[in-house]
């Protein structure tokens, strides 16, 4: 939290403190607050930190890309305590797609689930949700009924339990069996000794039996099987499928098997107790039923939509490609053309519709957005003709700088000796301290803290820490907040940190433009294919794009198979850069994960030949340079890019 001072100097604003009385209030079901995109994070952690939301009742801030809801989440935290704000993620795949989501990403969403379900279960790293945060494809998404009380795999050193029943709670939640853990969701058990790779965390976990009794918990490295610290918090492993197949299950796939054909290798196989690649599109007909996510949050929870007219926009393209998904995805699969069994409980709901209900059942759907709400985008920012009240934040963006470090310091002086408050962020504590002495050798006072827990005092830049992405200006209240990508000018350009977690097809997303027919390319699920064309289909009455692409043929014989990627889910496929010409995978097959398999392991050898050579590297005697001249100084200070 360090930036609690900031939080409580932004409330002092009338209109967030209107917005803050409305909340406490509950009596406000709509509400359009304005207010720039720096002051988003104080605004949503003013409303969550105000009761009765801080009483059990967490606030769901929805956003229109997983990009802008990991985010807003990391800028949350820097406001409220990191453990009250957690990201419900979405899945890569669509519900009528014959692919399953990715382990780690099921096990994140139960996590949320299950605190949302039974806060407190762990402790007080597991208490009560102060706010979700999720893209708009995660909220307009049923769930299995359910999922928040799906009971995790725990074990702590100490604990009482019998190894042959861990293991069938194991196999029961999904997980598999191995020789050796190298992947998230796998299990080995060598005579007492159990190793987990749960999906939530980054190392795989190690839990030594002395009979029946745990002894201790420590996690492993993956590249060498080496043992690492203690996880003092032991074992905590949840389910790595939001299907699981329980004794009921079972039965309803062996009884669809006659009713979908096409399906019937994948329900044999759901019959016989194995899980398979996309079993999660058949969920409607497997489970007890779906529910919405605001089902899961207490009554009186506010939605707070960031960015309506995005995620409007965004909200809508998914809707179209759930439908067209749920036409094609079974309609061969089908006797006649059409599928005979109901899988639409698992589609998309439309915005319209989740809204409504949000509503129905008492729960305030408001709404942040950069434009001041008026009659002329009442519509189109999602009021759809119902009396919204309107409030806006007077603050405004921070005028980029862009790495013209006079202006700074020049307009810093003027504000400090205007008797502003002033707080500037960077991500790392060696910038911090490097702002901290251009600003004093400007003469403009400043104070290196670790956290702002009070109101800043005026007159003084606070140099802080934190992860916010862009600053603010509020003159009304005299205070600025201004971050590294106000002043060097590098909002637009993710630097290193973000790189790192940024997924590489995303920083390698294909361009279209640049494909010629017969280019190989690679899909995340598929893998190798070639490109074919760009077409326009109709869907829904709407004409939409899509990137064909051609794949090894699933019969000798026959034509290839083809793939039609709409234009939004571009990120997913990248340009294939390797030497030769490749082999065409078949879609749905498994040569492309065997693939990657052999890939991951390579990289963990090269992985280990460089930490061995930088370990040569640090035990060389090197030269030690002289101190920094003044020249160097204004090098670095003019240096408008992010050091690798």
């Amino acid at each position: 939290m360090a930036l609690t001072g900031v939080l409580a100097a932004v409330r002092d604003d009338p209109a967030l403190a209107r917005a803050v009385a409305a909340a406490r209030a509950g009596d406000v079901a709509l509400l359009d607050v304005a207010a720039p995109v720096g002051a988003r994070p104080g605004v949503l952690a003013a409303l969550a930190a105000a009761p009765p939301l801080g009483a059990g009742r967490p606030l769901l801030a929805v956003t229109p890309t997983e990009r802008a809801a990991q985010d807003l989440a990391a800028a949350l935290r820097c406001y409220l305590d990191p453990t009250g704000v957690v990201e419900f993620p979405a899945w890569e795949t669509l519900p009528h797609e014959r692919l399953s989501p990715r382990s780690d990403t099921v096990g994140r969403r139960l996590a949320v689930l299950r605190r949302l379900a039974h806060p407190g279960a762990l402790g007080a790293e597991d208490g009560p949700v102060r706010v979700v945060v999720a893209p708009v494809r995660a909220v307009l998404q049923p769930l299995v009924k359910g999922l928040g009380d799906l009971e995790p795999v725990q074990l702590r050193a100490g604990d009482e339990a019998d190894l042959a029943d861990v293991v069938e709670r194991l196999v029961a939640a999904a997980y598999t069996r191995t020789d050796m853990v190298e992947r998230r969701g796998e299990f080995a058990v060598r005579g007492g000794i159990l190793d987990v790779f749960p999906p939530t965390v980054d190392h795989p976990l190690r839990v030594e039996f002395f009979g029946d009794t745990v002894e201790e918990v420590r996690a492993f490295a993956v590249a060498d099987q080496r043992s690492l610290e203690v996880v003092e918090a032991g074992l905590w492993a949840p389910p790595c499928r939001e299907v699981l197949l329980t004794d009921a299950v079972r039965a309803r796939a062996l009884a669809l098997e006659e009713r979908l054909p096409g399906a019937a290798e994948m329900l044999d196989k759901l019959a016989a107790g194995i899980a398979v690649e996309g079993m999660e599109s058949l969920a409607p007909v497997l489970v007890d039923g779906m529910e919405p996510l605001l089902d899961l949050l207490p009554e009186g929870s506010h939605v707070v939509v960031v960015d309506p007219e995005k995620v409007r926009a965004r909200a809508h393209d998914l809707l179209a490609t759930s439908e067209e998904f749920l036409a094609a995805a079974w309609a061969n699969a089908a006797a006649g053309g059409q599928t005979p069994v109901d899988l639409s409980q698992a589609s998309f709901t439309s915005l319209a519709e989740t809204r409504a209900h949000a509503l129905r059942t008492g729960r305030p759907w408001w709404s942040v957005t950069s434009f001041t709400a008026d009659a002329e985008l009442a519509e189109f920012l999602g009021s759809d003709g119902d009396e919204a009240e309107a409030l806006a934040v007077a603050a405004r963006d921070v005028e980029g700088y862009a790495g013209d470090v006079p202006k700074v310091l020049a307009d810093l002086r003027e504000l400090v000796s205007a008797g502003w408050r002033l707080v500037a962020t960077t991500e790392g504590h060696g910038p911090a301290q490097r702002l901290v002495e251009v600003l004093s050798d400007a003469d403009v006072p400043a104070r290196l803290v670790d956290t702002v827990d009070d109101v800043p005092e005026p007159a003084v830049v606070h140099v802080t820490t934190a992860t916010v992405g862009q600053g603010f200006v509020s003159e009304p209240l005299r205070l600025a907040l201004l971050t590294e990508a106000d002043v060097l000018g590098k909002a637009g350009a993710a630097s290193t940190k973000d790189m790192r977690r940024m997924p590489s097809r995303r920083r390698n997303m294909v361009d279209p433009l640049q494909l010629r027919p017969g280019d190989f390319v690679v899909h995340e699920q598929h893998g190798v294919g070639r490109y074919v064309e760009m077409v326009q289909r109709a869907v829904g009455g709407a004409q939409r794009e899509y990137l064909v692409i051609e794949y090894a043929p699933s019969k000798r014989g026959q034509p290839g198979d083809r793939l039609f990627v709409p234009t939004d889910s571009l990120d997913q496929v990248t340009r294939y850069v390797g030497g030769e010409a490749p082999t065409l995978n078949k879609m749905g097959g498994a040569d492309w994960a065997k693939t990657k398999g052999r890939a991951r392991r390579a990289v963990r050898q090269i992985a280990g030949e460089l930490i061995r050579l930088y370990s040569a590297r640090m035990a060389t005697q090197g030269h030690a340079f002289g101190p920094d001249s003044p020249w160097q100084r204004e090098l670095e200070d003019a240096f408008p890019y992010v050091e690798t």
